[in-house]
């Protein structure tokens, strides 16, 4: 006799999710046909379809859409649980799945997984890179347990910290160092190189410029900063990075990094996770460790003029 699982619900919940049975099946590390099988017993076990089948993609029945949303918070419930037992053994152990924004992952999270690994050696390290929106995604439906992000977030169910604050830099080809450093507001006249959309960082540079989304139409784009930087030492444009970006990205470029006049324009990055999960207060010691790598990078890097 077939009896409900966890692993029922985990692979229907993966396959919901992607909507793609070949993807769904790699990302639990199982094969198709297997997958397969597996959704077809939850369905004999529920005595009624969960999907439609044929074409490149499932699509979810009516039961299969409502099955899902209750998949979701029982798995949810269960990762709770889990962690509960997690915060009664003291420090931090086992698995942790954090997410970082790309502006921020190749410059911070180095030092902020040596750390971690340094004063927690019980702790496994999950690392996952993408922008907001995925990541606050993840957050909610407990496939990550924390994520390093651009505050703020203003999510009810999200416990956000701030860490610290970080300006931007202007980024101009090499030739144009001796020039005057023009203000932010003024950066619209010139070609502006941004990242391409979906990234936080993106808005805040337009917003840091005084720009509008509708009015980059004739703005260059790239997928990272350091495509943009590229772009910028082949004498393209002119571009905005965050400066704990500095070293990495200009050290093999034609190019010159000056503050920009004026007021100058900063973001603030934080740690946000669920209110929810019983790791809190272990959450929060892991955002000091992030404040406190963060804050050192910066001080190595206050000599960029």
């Amino acid at each position: 006799m077939n009896v409900l699982t966890m692993k029922h619900l985990r692979y229907f919940d993966a396959l919901a999710r992607i909507g793609h049975f070949g993807r769904a099946a790699e990302s639990c590390a199982i094969s198709q046909p297997a997958l397969s099988v597996q959704i077809r017993e939850l369905e004999v076990i529920l005595g009624a379809p969960l999907v439609e089948r044929g074409g490149r993609r499932i699509r979810l029945t009516g039961l299969g859409e409502e099955f899902a949303g209750r998949t979701r918070a029982i798995l949810r419930a269960v990762d709770e649980l889990e962690d509960l037992g997690r915060a009664a053994h003291g420090p931090l152990a086992g698995r942790i799945r954090l997410g970082i924004i790309p502006t921020v992952a190749p410059y911070l999270l180095p030092g902020i997984i040596k750390a971690l690994t340094q004063l927690y050696p019980g702790l496994d390290p999950r690392p996952k890179e993408a922008v907001t929106h995925r990541l606050i995604e993840d957050l909610t439906e407990a496939r990550l347990d924390a994520a390093i992000v651009a505050l703020p977030i203003s999510e009810a169910a999200l416990e956000e910290v701030p860490l610290f604050d970080e300006e931007f830099v202007l980024v101009r080809p090499l030739e144009d160092a001796g020039k005057p450093v023009p203000a932010p507001d003024r950066l619209h006249e010139m070609r502006l190189l941004l990242l391409e959309e979906g990234h936080c960082f993106r808005d805040q540079a337009l917003s840091v410029c005084n720009m509008t989304a509708s009015s980059t139409r004739d703005l260059m784009e790239g997928s990272s900063l350091s495509t943009l930087v590229q772009m910028v030492g082949a004498g393209i444009g002119v571009t905005l990075i965050p400066q704990m970006a500095i070293d990495i990205e200009t050290r093999s470029s034609s190019v010159c990094v000056s503050r920009l006049a004026g007021s100058r324009p900063t973001r603030t990055i934080g740690m946000v996770w669920r209110k929810t999960n019983p790791l809190s207060a272990q959450f929060a010691q892991v955002a000091n460790i992030v404040r406190e790598t963060g804050l050192s990078m910066q001080k190595q890097l206050d000599n960029i003029r």
